[in-house]
């Protein structure tokens, strides 16, 4: 994996420390990932410190300011402390810092999933209002697969730490082909009732295995309805089965 023209499983060094500050996290829950102790001055302006991109208190100061602006917040409020705002202030606070070091690349953490519903939307629209404006690229982790497709242009869908299906948006979710992929899309909500009156449910037997002691083979095969004997005893390639469609099953076509 290349980030910033980094090698990640090569950087040592100077390349380590080019790749801290191009590589940021927005973190999942924004009353835990702030440090109470420190007001928002603070807490945004310590990557500035630790990447030396500031000369001085009163440059770094002004930068925090700018950043909470951008983020949709007053730049008079960066000496107040976490437990003074909302949880959506604190996420925005969460996000002023990860772009303080001004990063290429964003992990997102469920960013939305500890907030509350009617104020997700603002959450996502900033985000997407940042990458337009800054060029990011986001890694966006989650369980809402509506959210998912709304707001990435590639999908991996994982099981068990493995990823197993890899495509366009637009083409996973018309056109999934691990048995898994297709059992999680087949839970989405549609909007329609007829049409999720008319839908097939594929429901999975049995529970997760332990990720510290996964099956072998195909780490599905155990709930798979397809699984075959090789299944059990052959881990399966990943292998691009369509134009930029990748996929980890025996059995797919």
């Amino acid at each position: 994996m290349i980030i910033a023209d980094v090698d990640v499983g090569q950087s040592h060094g100077r390349g380590l420390l080019t790749l801290r500050r191009k590589t940021q996290m927005i973190f999942q829950d924004p009353y835990a990932s702030l440090n109470p102790r420190w007001t928002v001055n603070a807490i945004v302006s310590e990557p500035l410190k630790v990447h030396h991109l500031c000369s001085s208190e009163k440059e770094r100061s002004r930068r925090v300011a700018e950043l909470v602006n951008l983020v949709g917040m007053s730049g008079r409020l960066i000496n107040r402390f976490p437990h003074e705002f909302s949880g959506r202030q604190r996420q925005r606070i969460g996000i002023a810092r990860a772009l303080a070091s001004q990063p290429e690349f964003v992990v997102c953490d469920e960013p939305i999933s500890a907030l509350d519903v009617s104020i997700q939307a603002q959450v996502v629209n900033l985000l997407e209002d940042l990458q337009d404006q800054f060029g990011l690229t986001y890694l966006f982790i989650a369980h809402d697969l509506s959210m998912v497709r709304h707001i990435c242009d590639r999908v991996a869908v994982m099981y068990l730490g493995v990823i197993v299906e890899l495509a366009d948006r637009d083409e996973l979710y018309e056109n999934p082909l691990h048995p898994y992929a297709q059992a999680l899309l087949s839970a989405v909500p549609i909007p329609d009732p007829q049409k999720d009156r008319q839908r097939q449910r594929i429901i999975l037997a049995g529970d997760v295995p332990s990720p510290v002691n996964p099956p072998s083979g195909c780490r599905f095969h155990p709930r798979c309805q397809l699984a075959s004997e090789i299944c059990s005893v052959e881990q399966p390639a990943w292998r691009m089965i369509r134009p930029d469609h990748w996929i980890a099953c025996h059995l797919a076509e």
